[in-house]
């Protein structure tokens, strides 16, 4: 080849230009200035691109030193405010201007600049993307290799087994920072160039990149004390058959769960539940996808998978809104944020499947204390599953109640309360409520678990056609609260069936009448930044429940002029904008 040839930045950071020069020997290579900063910028700034752009330059010196090539560097460095607009396509600009000045084509890997350099008549050569390129880190995995992790200077470590069931296996030689840095450019160079991979995160000291089938975290200083790799790739897919769930659980699933979530310690097989769980619902006819950072989940081309738009998960959340998807697996969340995406969802319809990191079953509904308003959380979250070494461990079923606390005695301390449930036994195991300004979550502990397990279920099975609350305190009494168009029923003809329920289950019962009231539709008043709900001044201090379609949305309390406001900009606000603008009917009952 005898004319000189210009790179721009993409086909450096991703190592082909020095391949490039090898196979087709131009008369020179012109650096522009413009692409030595913006290099020089990503690598101080702690970017794997930026390592491995200056790589591949170190590469061109050697053969300019070796006299293979001959090297010129063209041009001024950037103005500070060019490489802040890069993006924008200012440092792009400049290298094609070199290329023009320096009558050398122009060799490329990005569409768009081959595009705009045709557009401006500049000599161009589009290198397409490499199909075959070397797979140094896929090396290290065996067939039953959970996880890799390398450390400059440490012997390689590897995760043999499947969650629970594992072992860590030690390679026979440190790598050193050199060996290490070929690894991670190859990494990124690949991700660059590979459809099915992406560079998903790429900030100063780390970079996430899902390379295919495997998630892989590069971690440089000042974020870890040395170049560090880890890559995680999932053993195996499995079906939701595969895990012998039981048949009331999966019913649950296929007809009444809709705000799910799965959590476990990590490592403990989440994933590979929750990709099982999207593929069942994919099956089912519904319309799946996933909010993913990164895209790491194994799941058929049926199911779209969907990162945060400019940083935001919000955004991305505003987009699902949009499509209007039956079920959506958001893996996983962490921020206060993700939290709110995921409640806003849920009550805009959307079935929800989140994934959270937690040690316990309950510290995972814990997490959303704090986050959103209590009365909400129920409305959220109606199934928990906790995996352990990649099994179902523990199944809760979550329902919101208004009742006097267990160990509480006083009927003026009723309040609404979370009820936190063993799916499978119907066993109480937790409840969660405020307790002056405390929100609390209290474990039930109960020396007769067994026989108010067999009550409730005794109660449920005879009143299963009846609405009902039980209300079940330590000294043994029972009270039965029914709409009042059952009272009657439930005694029966001389108080007949109410003796034969109390023969039953051992125990004396107090039937009482389920009480609501419902004064009318509230006025509402939408601001800019809050929704005034006017109830009236006889409910002052009041609690009561909003209602959206004789649905609970949250528990407020009155203010003494009997209003409630809420902001905007929460999750309750925002479900109140919506109903508001679809003309649905909101009411209150005073709890």
């Amino acid at each position: 080849m005898e004319q000189s040839v210009a790179p721009d930045t993409s086909v450096i950071v991703d190592g082909r230009f020095s391949g490039f020069v090898r196979e087709n020997s131009p008369a020179e290579v012109v650096i522009s200035e413009a692409l030595i900063s913006e290099i020089e910028h990503q690598a101080n700034e702690g970017r794997s691109i930026g390592f491995a752009g200056m790589e591949e330059l170190r590469k061109l010196r050697k053969m300019h030193e070796a006299g293979e090539i001959k090297l010129q560097f063209y041009g001024k460095r950037p103005n500070e405010w060019q490489i802040k607009r890069a993006k924008s396509g200012e440092v792009d600009e400049l290298i094609r201007q070199a290329a023009l000045d320096t009558n050398s084509v122009l060799v490329t890997g990005d569409f768009i600049q081959k595009s705009i350099a045709e557009i401006k008549g500049i000599k161009v050569l589009y290198l397409e993307p490499t199909k075959q390129m070397s797979r140094q880190i896929e090396s290290y995995f065996t067939e039953n290799t959970m996880s890799v992790h390398l450390k400059e200077n440490v012997r390689p470590r590897m995760k043999i087994g499947k969650p629970g069931e594992w072992k860590i296996v030690y390679g026979k030689e440190a790598q050193t920072p050199q060996e290490l840095n070929d690894v991670a450019n190859d990494i990124v160079e690949r991700a660059k160039n590979d459809e099915k991979s992406q560079v998903e995160m790429d900030i100063r000291g780390a970079t996430v990149v899902q390379l295919m089938n495997m998630r892989i975290v590069i971690t440089r200083p000042p974020i870890s004390n040395g170049l560090e790799i880890t890559a995680v790739r999932p053993t195996r897919k499995f079906s939701l058959a595969e895990y012998n769930l039981n048949p009331s659980l999966m019913t649950r699933f296929s007809q009444r769960a809709e705000g799910i979530i799965v959590s476990g310690k990590p490592g403990a097989g989440k994933s590979t539940f929750v990709q099982a769980l999207a593929e069942f619902y994919n099956s089912e006819g519904k319309i799946v996808k996933t909010l993913e950072k990164p895209r790491d989940l194994q799941v058929s081309d049926e199911i779209t998978q969907l990162t945060q738009v400019d940083g935001s998960m919000e955004k991305t959340g505003d987009i699902l809104l949009l499509e209007r998807p039956d079920y959506t697996v958001f893996d996983e969340i962490r921020t206060s944020s993700d939290f709110l995406v995921f409640a806003d969802l849920r009550l805009a319809g959307v079935g929800m499947v989140g994934v959270i990191h937690a040690s316990r079953s309950v510290d995972s509904i814990q997490r959303f204390v704090g986050k959103i308003d209590l009365g909400i959380i129920p409305q959220i979250i109606d199934t928990v599953i906790f995996v352990e070494n990649g099994a179902v461990k523990e199944v809760l079923d979550v329902k919101y109640t208004v009742k006097v606390p267990s160990g509480m005695t006083e009927e003026d301390l009723a309040r609404p309360v979370i009820e936190i449930k063993e799916f499978f036994t119907g066993k109480l195991l937790y409840e969660i409520y405020t307790f002056g300004e405390q929100v609390v979550v209290v474990p039930i502990m109960n020396e007769h678990d067994t026989d108010i397990r067999n009550v409730l279920k005794l109660i449920d099975g005879e009143l299963e056609e009846i609405p009902h609350k039980v209300d079940l305190t330590k000294s043994g009494k029972l009270k039965l609260f029914v709409p009042e168009q059952y009272v009657g029923e439930l005694i029966g003809k001389g108080g007949r069936r109410v003796r034969e329920l109390e023969e039953k289950i051992g125990l004396g019962i107090d039937i009482e009448e389920m009480k609501y009231d419902y004064p009318g539709e509230i006025t509402t008043e939408v601001r800019t930044n809050r929704v005034s709900l006017y109830v009236g001044e006889e409910y002052r201090d009041k609690e009561v429940e909003i209602l959206v379609n004789d649905s609970p949305l949250f528990v407020a309390r009155v203010s003494r002029n009997g209003v409630i406001q809420v902001k905007t900009s929460s999750v309750q606000g925002r479900a109140l904008r919506r109903a508001i603008s679809e003309g649905s009917k909101i009411r209150f009952s005073v709890l």
